[in-house]
């Protein structure tokens, strides 16, 4: 079974990469895999304090992670299975896949405006050959009702 996996943060381009493959999975019958990413913090001095703030933003990604499938679910009847991971989301994504072969498109959307962003160019250049799977950028100009005739 075909199966997608989609980036999950904050910014408009994970909502577009969602949107797209979220609808692509409907039309296909399709899986639909989540994966939040939480970066790690700087080095604070004080180890409770460092440990307090990954927390906290592992929480808000649980958080948001959480509302967006449950989107998903509620547009399609279909729960998407949801990760959260913390690190370099290069190196997250890289793991990620290696342990979920069943991944069969990795779908993510570039930036509207300047670098399209660390994992399209990662992935779209020199991690090209690492990948196991198909990538599909998703264009940032499309709007709603062209993303979902496109999927």
């Amino acid at each position: 079974m075909r199966t997608y996996l989609v980036i999950i943060d904050e910014t408009e381009e994970a909502r577009i990469a969602l949107r797209f493959a979220s609808r692509r999975a409907a039309k296909t019958g399709a899986e639909l895999q989540l994966l939040a990413i939480v970066p790690r913090e700087a080095f604070v001095a004080f180890g409770g304090a460092q440990a307090t703030i990954e927390e906290e933003a592992r929480a808000r990604a649980e958080v948001m992670i959480t509302s967006m499938a449950g989107n998903v679910y509620s547009e399609s009847g279909k729960m998407p299975s949801i990760s959260v991971r913390q690190g370099d989301g290069i190196k997250v994504v890289s793991e990620y896949l290696k342990e979920h072969p069943e991944v069969s498109v990795l779908v993510l959307s570039a930036a509207k405006t300047g670098n399209p962003g660390p994992l399209v160019t990662w992935f779209s250049g020199q991690g090209i050959g690492t990948l196991h799977c198909p990538l599909y950028i998703v264009p940032p100009a499309l709007d709603d009702d062209r993303l979902d005739d496109l999927s």
